[in-house]
């Protein structure tokens, strides 16, 4: 995000709209935004937020309005000022759409997220959508995916890579 090609292509930091973790709580505050709707807070990051971290990124947790699970926005600059209401509209509507095909007992549960919120991949409480999003095989293909990158782009290329990624810091 810092580098010239970033820079010369967009001009505004991205927003990364993720789902919440299923291994935290969060608990819903007094604060509301008109698009990205109410806040959620939780106390301890998950591997995902010190990833985005990492990358000098912060999450904030919110849950749209007429949506039934908070989702995690990360991002680098003030989430509730640099952005139109449109560039987080589509951010949400983007993320929601996919998510309720890919957790769908999360965000296309039958009941909204309590005060206290706990997401569960075992919630049974859910809607069915007309996709299906077969968890094994994605596990399958993340493995030939792997190994594929591998093979054909890691060890080919492992010196190469190396001296580009001594210049960068994670």
């Amino acid at each position: 995000m810092n580098s010239t090609a970033y820079k010369k292509n967009f001009r505004k930091l991205p927003v990364i709209c993720l789902s919440v973790s299923a291994n935290r709580t969060y608990h819903r505050t007094a604060n509301r935004h008109p698009v990205l709707g109410v806040e959620y807070q939780q106390h301890e990051f998950s591997l995902t937020d010190q990833y985005f971290g990492k990358m000098g990124m912060q999450v904030r947790y919110f849950m749209p309005p007429n949506s039934v699970a908070p989702l995690a926005f990360y991002f680098s600059s003030n989430l509730l000022s640099d952005y139109s209401n449109l560039e987080l509209i589509s951010t949400i509507s983007t993320m929601e759409s996919f998510q309720k095909v890919y957790r769908p007992e999360i965000y296309n549960a039958n009941s909204t997220a309590a005060d206290c919120y706990q997401p569960s991949l075992k919630n049974q409480d859910y809607s069915i959508t007309r996709i299906v999003y077969d968890r094994e095989e994605r596990s399958q293909l993340a493995v030939a995916q792997g190994k594929f990158t591998e093979e054909r782009f890691i060890k080919p290329y492992q010196d190469v890579l190396e001296q580009w990624s001594a210049n960068y810091f994670v």
